[in-house]
């Protein structure tokens, strides 16, 4: 599995908040794994065995949202990848979607709408959320949770690319879980 550091630039403290506990639950779970900052990928990135995580960044970090093609190469890759906040940002950039201003921070409940592997069932779970921008919904893409201006998560149709705006290394590590499950 290839977990891609999104934080502004390569090692930095924010990884230690935002890389390393989506680490900790991908060790636990006995993937293989290696960890690359997204500057180090130079948009030809095919290779991650298992699976793809785009991590989520600091608050004011968005330094990833101005070098959105140096990610197009998700477009094509064939595995699984779960996009965390700036991740979700990220997938959505690249499939035609839109950045756009949400702020939030702290829990916040979420009403999961469709059935997915990922999440599971319809119902409602509490999430934390850390983020000034959140996303319009991309073509070919379906809500699986929140609504169509308040996007919390969503599904690529026919494949298994997944975006979350809420940080599941806080609250719901069952998700990130679920996701070392996916082939």
């Amino acid at each position: 599995m290839l977990i891609v550091d999104l934080c502004y630039e390569k090692d930095s403290l924010s990884r230690y908040e935002f890389v390393d506990p989506i680490v900790q639950v991908v060790r636990k779970s006995g993937r293989r794994y290696r960890i690359r900052h997204f500057s180090d990928l130079g948009g030809g990135e095919t290779d991650a065995e298992g699976g793809v995580i785009l991590c989520g960044t600091a608050l004011k970090d968005n330094s990833y949202a101005g070098r959105i093609e140096e990610f197009s190469w998700i477009r094509t890759f064939d595995g699984p990848i779960l996009g965390i906040c700036a991740g979700m940002q990220v997938i959505a950039s690249v499939f035609g979607g839109k950045i756009v201003p949400w702020p939030e921070i702290g829990l916040k409940e979420i009403q999961v709408i469709s059935e997915t592997p990922l999440l599971g069932e319809p119902r409602s779970i509490t999430g934390y959320h850390l983020h000034n921008y959140g996303v319009d919904l991309p073509p070919d893409f379906d809500l699986v949770a929140g609504s169509s201006d308040n996007v919390q998560a969503f599904k690529r149709r026919g494949h298994q690319v997944y975006g979350i705006i809420f940080h599941p290394e806080v609250r719901n590590k069952w998700i990130i879980e679920r996701f070392c499950q996916l082939e």
